[in-house]
């Protein structure tokens, strides 16, 4: 049963996946039907991204209250509505108010479902958990890049929003299998689980806090922005082929933490946060050469990819043992708002930067918050060994 209730698992983490490589992929097409900058994708972004900070603050106590299988369902449910909500929309400003259930529904499965296997499963099945979350992201560029070639932007949402349909019946349908687990596990360590102003005091939990700000940073500005990228860079790309460059990203977000599922149970989660910055730098430089065809370019970004892969979830499964598993469910929930923090807000700046500048500064930008990402995160492994060590 467990191994199954793990599938299904994976099955959530591809529906995460999905709706968050959309707005990048289709905005080219989006922006002139809705007649508005090319920035204003970021405050659509900004808008989901403000959501899931909500959502990820009160998943604590969402964890406390509800099995975590009832949060997956009400949440995959929002992510439809969204979805179908944006299909439909005839104005910009639609967009923005459509983005609320769409942000809110995202957040809470993110970190619930991180809680829970951080808790319950080893750094491999972690890291391949997200490796299915970059299933997702990949998939649904495709599913855009279709939808423009035959019919218009919407259905790419609308086509997107039949596959999560699939998906939350799937869920559905395994309800059986979470109550066979939850009976075997630990529900008085969740009750007595401290809360966020408790764990803020932790040593080395700000640190990281910020460091998850800076790597999301990084990431989102990646999603949003790549198809873009090619876009104001390059000239001679079709439409089709430039959405379908929303994917590059995600591909080597999934490549990455696929060949992380296999090692990581040897390496550690540390080494390969570092092994992985070090491959983001390489991709970051692959970008940053000037005059590039653009496949070297398009190269890069899926090397970019592959180094992030492994931060994000080692970051999330070194919780219970750096901060102890009474912290994990208010840390993980802080983490997850940290995130967006950045996901939210910096993707946007870039937008604006790259309005004054170029967005041919776009690898200058990720290269600053790489090395803020492994620097503070360097820091912080420190101050956890420290109060581990009293």
């Amino acid at each position: 049963m467990g191994s199954l209730l793990l599938a299904v698992i994976y099955l959530i983490f591809i529906s995460l996946g999905l709706p968050d490589s959309l707005l990048g992929s289709g905005w080219p097409k989006m922006q002139v039907a809705f007649n508005v900058p090319s920035s204003y994708a970021g405050y659509v972004s900004m808008t989901i991204s403000f959501m899931t900070i909500i959502s990820a603050l009160i998943s604590p106590r969402l964890i406390k209250r509800f099995h975590t299988k009832w949060i997956v369902i009400v949440s995959i449910f929002m992510t439809i509505l969204g979805l179908l909500g944006f299909s439909v929309s005839k104005e910009y400003w639609m967009l923005l108010v459509i983005a609320v259930p769409y942000g809110l529904g995202a957040g809470a499965i993110d970190a619930s479902v991180n809680h829970y296997v951080a808790n319950h499963y080893s750094s491999s099945a972690m890291n391949f958990l997200h490796c299915f979350y970059g299933v997702g992201a990949v998939i649904s560029p495709y599913i855009m890049a279709l939808a423009l070639s035959k019919a218009r932007w919407n259905e790419g949402y609308r086509w997107t929003a039949f596959v999560q349909a699939g998906i939350l019946l799937i869920c559905i349908l395994s309800l059986p299998l979470w109550k066979k687990t939850e009976e075997a596990s630990d529900d008085e360590e969740i009750r007595n689980s401290a809360g966020i102003k408790e764990t803020l005091k932790v040593p080395g939990v700000i640190l990281t806090l910020i460091a998850f700000y800076a790597y999301s940073s990084g990431e989102a500005t990646c999603f949003l922005w790549t198809p873009s990228y090619f876009a104001g860079t390059k000239v001679g790309l079709s439409d089709e082929i430039i959405a379908s460059f929303g994917s590059l990203i995600f591909g080597g977000l999934m490549l990455g933490r696929l060949i992380s599922g296999f090692i990581s149970n040897k390496l550690g989660d540390r080494l390969l946060i570092r092994i992985g910055i070090a491959v983001e730098l390489l991709g970051i430089i692959m970008v940053f050469i000037p005059g590039t065809h653009y496949m070297v370019v398009a190269v890069g970004f899926v090397i970019i990819g592959t180094g992030m892969g492994p931060v994000y979830p080692a970051i999330q499964h070194m919780t219970p043992v750096n901060f102890g598993k009474r912290y994990s469910a208010a840390a993980i929930g802080l983490q997850m708002a940290s995130a967006y923090v950045g996901s939210t807000f910096m993707p946007t700046v870039f937008g604006i930067l790259q309005e004054h500048i170029g967005i041919a500064i776009m690898p200058v930008y990720l290269l600053i918050f790489a090395a803020l990402n492994i620097g503070l995160l360097e820091m912080a492994y420190k101050q956890a060994d420290a109060n581990r060590e009293k």
